[in-house]
C-alpha cells in the first residue's frame, strides 16, 4: 500500500475513533458503488450523518477541509441517496460533516469535525 493510501487509512480509522467517542453509531465505512464512495454513514440522535474524511500530513497545499470541492459534496449528496435506497432507509434528517484530519510528522493528529457544512 502507497504511503499516501496509508495516510487516508489512518485519518479514517481516528475519524472513526473520534465519532464513536462523541456519541455517532458508525453504520458503513467506506461504502461503495459505481458512482463512487462515502468515506462513513452514521447516526447520532436520529440524523443520519453522512462524513467526508480528509487527512493531510501538512497544510503546505491548503488545509484537509479545503480538498471538499462543491463537486465533491454535490457527488456526496448523490451517493447518499443511493446509499439509502441500497440499505433500505427512508428520508430522515441528514447532516453532511467533514472530518478534516492533520497527521503531521511529529506529534498528534488534530482532528477537527466540521457539521453540517454542506
Amino acid at each position: 500500500m502507497s504511503t499516501h493510501l496509508r495516510l487516508g487509512a489512518h485519518g479514517e480509522d481516528l475519524a472513526a475513533r473520534h465519532l464513536e467517542r462523541t456519541g455517532h453509531v458508525i453504520l458503513a465505512r467506506n461504502w461503495r458503488c459505481e458512482l463512487g464512495e462515502l468515506d462513513i454513514v452514521c447516526a447520532r440522535d436520529g440524523h443520519l450523518v453522512v462524513c467526508e474524511v480528509k487527512t493531510r500530513s501538512s497544510t503546505d497545499r491548503g488545509t484537509p477541509a479545503e480538498a471538499v470541492t462543491p463537486a465533491k459534496a454535490q457527488r456526496i449528496h448523490l451517493l447518499t441517496d443511493r446509499w439509502r435506497r441500497d440499505n433500505g432507509v427512508g428520508p430522515r434528517p441528514t447532516r453532511f460533516d467533514i472530518v478534516a484530519v492533520l497527521v503531521p510528522g511529529t506529534g498528534a493528529a488534530e482532528i477537527r469535525h466540521l457539521r453540517g457544512v454542506f
